[in-house]
């Protein structure tokens, strides 16, 4: 390790930590993770919505998580460095118009890398306008999405209302079929457990129908876009790059000092938070679709800031997020009203544990306001026997709204997030 990379870890501000707010414990998510999966098991037994834990459930959660997990991955590359990208909506676009494009035309592996590489110009974009000419990040990123959205309109009805495009079934807000990306299944292993959640066991037929969406049908993009999680993960907080990185979004003066260019890595990091969000987008259009259509992205890019948020800006966070947001989304896409339905109750008791927690904790107002919640729950589902789809549709913003609301207290972003950097201002 370098001399400089060795006083930037030395120098690094320290992440405040108020009482109650660090972060948990490995053996103790463990534990709530255990809990959670077991309220999950009651509640499937009993209300018998078995679609609460098939496996076409979970196949469907991670077809939907993985956009928004990938989305989430790139604010949190692009705000570690200390920029804010609420463009990432228009980078998703961009990655779903050009990866289609591309994709119906070669193959999904071109246009995947068409997608990383359209996402990368807005990425580009957004980096020139707020490191180099410093415009407010949240003006930059809303301009992107804005100006990518009058762009690929523009060119889908050039390129996919014309000529052998439009042959093939292209329109002005939808282009031909795309090919399908190559998917894995683990032999045996995916029968085996499909026999077993068809039993509607107590918590082994749970087991069964969470691993059977795990193995069945996985995509090339989802393993993908997997490792890119764990590689995150390593980069940034077990590498030299990764910490000067991270120190130009705790302090961009400080390692300005120790001989950091912070434009550089600054730019490195929107112009892959780009990519990453590209990515995003091709995986909408070439994985649950085959097609791109217009307005595809439905806010996933904003969704995945949310995740982020969720994360505290760290990868495993993240990822739990984006799971839960995927889990919502592919309820809406199911029907899943009977499911839906079901939840309320696993609400309930989550709201009534949360409720006593407070109370224990002297929170008396905060335990009274999630006890009445769960009362409220609790009434409509003994009054009702599903929930209306168009409810359910919205089950994804209504989750990003209570998991914002409920983990407030415990987030720590980054000092100079979206705060102004010019080289020499320290001096």
């Amino acid at each position: 390790m370098s001399a400089t990379t060795t006083a930037v870890q030395a120098t690094a501000p320290k992440a405040p930590q108020a009482k109650g707010t660090g972060r948990l414990s490995y053996p103790v998510m463990l534990v709530l993770f255990a809990g959670v999966l077991l309220a999950v098991c009651a509640v499937r037994a009993i209300t018998g919505a078995q679609d609460v834990t098939s496996s076409g459930q979970i196949s469907g959660m991670l077809q939907m998580a993985v956009p928004i997990g990938l989305a989430g991955l790139a604010g949190l590359w692009s705000e570690r460095a200390g920029v804010v990208n609420i463009g990432l909506e228009g980078m998703m676009i961009l990655g779903t118009f050009f990866g289609a494009w591309v994709g119906w035309q070669t193959n999904p592996w071109f246009g995947l890398l068409a997608g990383i590489l359209g996402g990368m110009l807005g990425g580009l974009l957004h980096a020139v306008a707020t490191v180099t000419f410093g415009v407010d990040h949240i003006v930059s990123g809303v301009a992107i999405t804005l100006l990518a959205q009058g762009i690929t309109q523009y060119l889908a009805k050039r390129w996919f209302n014309t000529g052998h495009a439009a042959t093939l079934g292209g329109n002005p807000k939808q282009s031909p079929p795309i090919k399908s990306v190559p998917t894995i299944t683990v032999p045996g292993l995916s029968d085996w457990l499909l026999s077993i959640e068809h039993h509607h066991w107590f918590l082994v037929s749970d087991l069964a129908g969470i691993l059977g969406g795990l193995v069945t049908g996985l995509s090339y993009f989802t393993v993908l876009a997997a490792l890119l999680f764990a590689a995150t993960f390593y980069v940034l907080w077990r590498t030299a790059f990764g910490l000067r990185l991270r120190s130009c979004g705790e302090a961009p003066i400080a390692a300005e000092s120790l001989g950091v260019n912070v434009y550089f890595y600054k730019y490195a990091a929107v112009v892959l938070s780009g990519g990453l969000a590209g990515f995003g987008g091709a995986f909408l259009a070439m994985v649950p679709s085959h097609i791109y259509n217009e307005g595809q992205t439905g806010g996933r890019g904003y969704i995945g800031l949310a995740a982020m948020i969720f994360g505290n800006w760290r990868p495993g966070g993240l990822a739990m997020g984006a799971g839960l947001f995927g889990y919502t989304d592919s309820l809406a896409l199911r029907s899943g009203g009977p499911a839906a339905h079901a939840l309320l109750l696993l609400l309930v008791i989550l709201l009534a544990l949360l409720a006593g927690w407070k109370v224990y904790r002297k929170s008396y107002r905060q335990g009274v306001l999630s006890a009445v919640f769960a009362a409220l729950l609790l009434l409509w589902f003994v009054m009702t026997d599903t929930i209306p789809n168009e409810f359910v549709s919205a089950t994804p913003y209504v989750a990003t709204l209570l998991v914002l609301a409920l983990s407030a207290q415990r987030l720590r972003m980054p000092k100079a997030d979206g705060k102004p950097y010019r080289k020499g201002q320290g001096k």
